[in-house]
């Protein structure tokens, strides 16, 4: 099962990162706003590596907020993007709250496993 989330986790990233820096005609929209697309996006991000990634949570925590920054810093040589703090704090704090979902749900199952033993 580990190795799967890990798949969808790191599928999850290209995507991201494809839709962030390839050409914006190609990028999926939603209605719900560019910063309901980015915190959707980033939220499914932290939940995928918070599940995925179980054993050193700050490591992950700290992965996954320099790639929603370095996805930012990379739009300055992407033709017709615009790196904007502003978009980098949805996505650092949706990311975040993504990651925290992650870290109840897993504390939730480790211990109705443990009281089910």
């Amino acid at each position: 099962m580990t190795i799967i989330l890990r798949l969808i986790a790191l599928g999850l990233a290209a995507a991201i990162a494809y839709a962030t820096l390839g050409p914006a005609g190609q990028r999926p929209h939603l209605d719900i706003g560019q910063n309901g697309e980015h915190a959707l996006a980033f939220v499914l991000l932290g939940i995928a590596f918070g599940l995925a990634y179980t054993h050193n949570r700050s490591r992950t925590t700290t992965f996954v907020i320099a790639f929603t920054g370095l996805i930012e810093i990379l739009q300055f040589w992407a033709p017709g993007r615009h790196a904007r703090l502003e978009d980098f704090v949805v996505d650092a704090l949706a990311a975040s709250l993504g990651l925290a979902a992650a870290a109840a749900l897993d504390w939730k199952i480790r211990r109705s496993r443990h009281s089910a033993s």
